[in-house]
């Protein structure tokens, strides 16, 4: 298989989908448990939410399943969010804690060291190469990390999540205008809850690639699925009206860093 999908585009702005993937190999595949064979922890038709909205945008998409490797987890192991249930680079429970391995065929250091080569690493050798283009065309470029979670999680937060939770490890990885347009679209947007910085700063994705004194800039929106799926529970359809909404509103915010993007300074490294 192929580890991503690329479509380079001649925007500033750069969409990134980690967690669209549902391709899990055959040598994987088959160690999973029968709950772990469902894959619920999908971001569920976010490549499709996006399709259009920012035409000339460069989209990279990895094409596997978190299971395997979450394409938005520190290679190193390390925690996004010290002393918070959360889900590792390759996990061994789902977001509800329910193991996802066959038992003794959990995966092993070997194992995930094989599958950062084979996966994790291609898909950001992808997403690197594509923000160097970009920014050797604008003088700048912007990754908009692409996300959604079922708004009712218990195992990884208290209550109902917000509609729209932007990332930005507080202010750290983009650029201010950048981080108060998207959080002021959608804060204005009828009939919808947002939050910034809230239980999700951004994953490694954005603080990874997020340095905006050298014109890079990085920013994750995670949407909770209630937004534009039927149901939050299997076969998390897409529901085409709540969909159509939400649409107008990703469009809005998308326009809008991409106006931004061409208009703030470049070259501000000292």
């Amino acid at each position: 298989m192929t580890p991503f999908e690329l479509h380079p585009g001649t925007s500033p702005v750069i969409l990134a989908f980690p967690h669209t993937g549902t391709e899990v190999p055959d040598d994987i595949v088959s160690r999973l448990n029968a709950e772990g064979t469902k894959l619920r922890d999908t971001d569920w038709h976010i490549h499709e939410l996006y399709a259009g909205l920012l035409p000339n945008a460069t989209t990279v998409r990895a094409t596997f399943h978190r299971y395997v490797i979450d394409a938005n987890r520190d290679p190193s192991g390390q925690s996004l969010y010290p002393g918070q249930n959360t889900t590792g680079l390759v996990p061994t429970t789902d977001f509800d804690n329910q193991p996802i391995w066959k038992p003794g065929q959990e995966p092993a250091a070997t194992d995930i060291a094989e599958r950062l080569e084979r996966f994790h690493r291609p898909y950001h050798a992808a997403l690197e190469a594509e923000i160097a283009r970009v920014k050797a065309l604008h003088g700048i470029a912007v990754v908009y990390d692409c996300h959604s979670i079922r708004s009712r999680c218990p195992f990884l937060f208290g209550g109902v999540l917000p509609d729209f939770n932007i990332g930005t490890d507080n202010g750290a990885t983009c650029a201010p205008e950048i981080e108060r347009a998207v959080a002021e679209i959608c804060g204005k947007a009828d009939g919808y809850t947002s939050v910034l910085n809230g239980r999700f700063r951004g994953g490694w994705t954005t603080r990874h690639y997020g340095r905006p004194e050298a014109d890079v800039h990085a920013i994750q929106m995670e949407l909770a699925q209630i937004t534009h799926l039927a149901t939050e529970t299997l076969p998390f359809d897409l529901d085409a009206a709540k969909a159509g909404r939400l649409r107008s509103v990703l469009a809005d915010i998308l326009t809008a860093i991409e106006e931004i993007a061409k208009a703030l300074p470049k070259g501000r490294r000292p």
